[in-house]
């Protein structure tokens, strides 16, 4: 059996060629009417109108857009070592970031687009290509025409093709359903948490019942290897507070300037940068002694007859979420500050609603977190189904003729 770098064996029944012999590189002039067409990183080519807009930079001058027609195979330079590689589904335009195919005669250009993605999933794209930036790599065309591919007979690779067209196609609806129950579900536990802290009535300012305390202003060049840890906004996970992604600062720096910063056990933390589902205690040992990074904000009472697991409860209604939402400043990323905080008013009942109420959206919450829990289990499964049936497809592994017939059978039973 012959050997592709990157996939592993294919039949002796197929041949195996450079992806220059295979594909036909287009550059073609852009047309007045020509929209922006974006590959994504899950595979699909399309008109970036018909996904979304936000998150992309806009070219003032297109200076070197090509054209884009339906039918080519369009790779992403920069993205396509995560899989930002398929065949258009739209004809548009689009910046020199991509290079753009017509397959040959003997190829198609969906069975490649499925065995390079592969690659890219496995990692042998990146190790191709030269990085440029984080978490990105420059797979370009001279690149790309040296790699060597599975090259079955055309019927074959066409079979293959739309048989994992239909099979990824059922999985992706799949998917999208638990998706969708994923958002139900948050939904409604949103919904209730509204309820109980709605149904209270009257606000009071917040400021004078909780004390609030930014991180502090902590410049890159301050970390260590060792130290005290940092904890980061990737560190607030579930609810609770953790060391991931957190850097360190030396000790030395860390007790003389910023002890006050230091997290001790049941403190609370809400990111300035987001609301929902961002206010996290801190309930594991080893956070204890830890410096908040700047933007992370440390709450702490400020009178007696505050429950802190209800004021967590308030600062995740929508309530609170509509008053910050007004409140919140910056061009690029909008965030708020203890300023801010202090200018919200929230209903702070007697102590022990505080605490009937902080008990139920517990529950509410611990709920939602194993439904939810469960839904994403079925989604890594349904995940690792597709990436090896395709896997086992465009290695010869798996007969899609019968596996085909197979699926229709079952259907009609």
């Amino acid at each position: 059996m012959t050997h592709i770098p990157g996939l592993g064996k294919i039949p002796d029944s197929w041949r195996s060629e450079r992806a220059r012999w295979l594909l036909h590189r287009k550059q073609r002039a852009v047309r007045p009417s020509d929209k922006i067409v974006t590959a994504f990183r899950d595979g699909e080519v399309t008109l970036r109108e018909r996904r979304r807009t936000e998150g992309f930079t806009n070219a003032i001058h297109e200076t070197g857009y090509q054209g884009i027609r339906e039918g080519d195979l369009v790779v992403h330079a920069m993205d396509g070592f995560a899989g930002a590689i398929g065949v258009s589904d739209s004809d548009g335009k689009a910046s020199p970031v991509v290079h753009t195919y017509r397959s040959a005669e003997t190829s198609d250009a969906r069975f490649i687009a499925y065995a390079l993605r592969t690659m890219a999933s496995g990692g042998y794209v990146t190790t191709l290509a030269k990085g440029i930036r984080e978490r990105s790599t420059s797979f370009d065309a001279g690149t790309l025409a040296d790699v060597l591919l599975p090259a079955p007979p055309l019927e074959e690779q066409r079979r293959i093709a739309d048989f994992l067209d239909a099979e990824t196609a059922r999985i992706d609806t799949l998917s999208k359903a638990y998706e969708s129950a994923k958002s139900t579900i948050t939904e409604r536990a949103q919904f209730l948490i509204d309820e109980l802290i709605d149904g209270i009535g009257g606000s009071v300012p917040l400021k004078y019942f909780v004390k609030f305390r930014e991180g502090p202003g902590i410049m890159a060049s301050d970390f260590e290897e060792t130290g005290t840890p940092l904890v980061r906004v990737s560190g607030l996970q579930n609810g609770e507070v953790t060391l991931k992604g957190a850097n360190y600062l030396s000790k030395e720096k860390a007790s003389v300037q910023w002890s006050q910063f230091r997290l001790k056990l049941g403190d609370y933390l809400i990111s300035g940068s987001a609301t929902m589902g961002a206010v996290s205690i801190v309930k594991d040992p080893s956070v204890v002694g830890a410096i908040p990074y700047t933007g992370l904000i440390i709450l702490r009472p400020a009178d007696p007859i505050v429950v802190m697991e209800y004021i967590a409860t308030a600062l995740r209604s929508s309530l609170f979420i509509r008053q910050i939402d007004l409140l919140k400043t910056g061009a690029a990323m909008q965030h708020f500050g203890p300023t801010h905080l202090a200018q919200v008013s929230l209903p702070i009942p007697e102590r022990e609603r505080q605490k009937d109420i902080a008990s139920t959206a517990r529950e509410i919450w611990d709920q939602s977190a194993a439904a939810t829990a469960a839904i994403d289990r079925q989604l890594s499964l349904l995940s690792e189904r597709r990436q090896s049936l395709i896997f086992a497809a465009v290695t010869g592994q798996l007969d899609v003729t019968t596996a085909g017939r197979s699926a229709t059978s079952g259907g009609a039973a």
